[in-house]
């Protein structure tokens, strides 16, 4: 099984969605709740190379996938199993 981390904050929709996913595809994974918790903010733009404040951000096995719409390309191009290890 994957290594996977996902941040994300309370009453997105896309977490939501990236974490359904996750869920169908039957992959366990640490969520990282950044509400009002700047320090939680700042390892996760650390983390993404400053590329984004957004969220989700997500990490499979330490790489970075970035927000749902990037995990849910991922599944529609038969590329996300081989990274879960399915």
């Amino acid at each position: 099984m994957a290594n996977i981390v996902i941040y994300t904050k309370t009453g997105c929709p896309y977490c939501v969605r990236a974490k359904m996913l996750l869920t169908e595809k039957q992959q366990g994974f640490k969520e990282v709740c950044n509400d009002n918790d700047t320090e939680r903010r700042q390892h996760m733009l650390e983390l993404t190379g400053g590329q984004s404040y957004t969220v989700p951000q997500i990490f499979i096995n330490d790489q970075l996938i970035g927000g749902c719409s990037d995990l849910e390309a991922l599944n529609a191009a038969g590329k996300l199993d081989a990274l879960l290890g399915a």
